[in-house]
C-alpha cells in the first residue's frame, strides 16, 4: 500500500482576487497583482530570516476550491481553446491526483505580519503549504521548450471609460486593466453579447468582450 502523508497549511493568502473567475491562470502575467502570505500562529517568525535576500519565491499551495475527489486524468487546456484533451500531467490543471500547486511570485517585502508578493495568481484564502526561494542558477532554463504553451497569452485592448476611474487608485486601475487584458472568459464560452463580472480588489467589475477588445461597463 502506498504511504499516505498528512500536511497542514503554514499560512493563507490575502489576495486581490476575490474569486476564482478572472484570477490569472499563471503567476507573473499580471505583474500588478499583489497579495500577502499570512502565517498561522504555529509558524516561528524566525523561519523567514534571510528570505529578504531573494527576489522571487515559490509558493506551494492547495487548490482548495477543487473537490478532493475530482481527479481528471484528461483535461481540456484553455490554451488549446478547450477543444483538445491532454493528460493532466502535461498541464497546470487544478484537477490533479493531489491538489498541490506551484506559483512563482516576486517578493516585495517581509514584515512581521507576513510576506508581501506581486505577480500573484491565487484566490484570496488559498492555503499555503510551503515557501521556497527561487534560485536562478538552477531554475532558469532559457533553452526550455514550452510545448503547447510556448508563447505567452495574447493580450486584448481594454477600453476603460475615464468616469469609471474617478474613485480608483493607479494600482487598482493597473490591476483591473492587466487582469481583463488576458481575457478571463472560459475558452469554450466566448459570447460577445454577454456581460461578465468579476471581483478584483474588493470591487465588482462588469465588462463585455467584443471585436474591439474588453469594455468595462460598471464598477461598484
Amino acid at each position: 500500500m502506498a504511504e499516505q502523508f498528512s500536511m497542514q497549511p503554514i499560512g493563507f493568502v490575502e489576495s486581490c482576487f476575490g474569486e476564482k473567475f478572472a484570477t490569472p491562470r499563471q503567476s507573473g502575467i499580471v505583474s500588478s497583482a499583489r497579495g500577502r502570505v499570512v502565517f498561522t500562529p504555529e509558524v516561528d517568525p524566525e523561519a523567514c530570516r534571510g528570505l529578504e535576500e531573494f527576489s522571487h519565491l515559490w509558493l506551494v499551495f492547495v487548490f482548495d476550491q477543487v473537490p478532493e475527489d475530482d481527479v481528471r486524468w484528461l483535461v481540456r487546456p484553455p490554451r488549446l481553446g478547450g477543444n483538445e484533451k491532454k493528460g493532466v500531467f502535461a498541464t497546470r490543471s487544478p484537477y490533479r491526483p493531489n491538489r498541490i500547486g506551484l506559483s512563482l511570485v516576486k517578493l516585495e517585502k517581509v514584515t512581521p505580519e507576513g510576506v508581501e508578493v506581486s505577480g500573484l495568481d491565487l484566490v484570496d484564502g488559498t492555503p499555503i503549504l510551503d515557501l521556497k526561494p527561487y534560485l536562478p542558477y538552477v531554475e532558469s532554463r532559457p533553452e526550455a521548450i514550452g510545448g503547447f504553451a510556448e508563447k505567452s497569452p495574447e493580450k486584448l485592448p481594454v477600453i476603460f471609460p475615464e468616469d469609471l476611474k474617478n474613485d480608483l487608485s493607479s494600482e487598482e486601475i493597473n490591476l483591473i486593466t492587466e487582469t481583463l487584458a488576458i481575457d478571463p472568459r472560459p475558452a469554450y464560452h466566448r459570447d460577445p453579447e454577454r456581460e461578465y463580472g468579476c471581483l478584483l480588489a474588493g470591487r465588482n467589475i462588469k465588462w463585455r468582450a467584443g471585436e474591439d477588445g474588453i469594455t468595462i461597463l460598471k464598477i461598484t
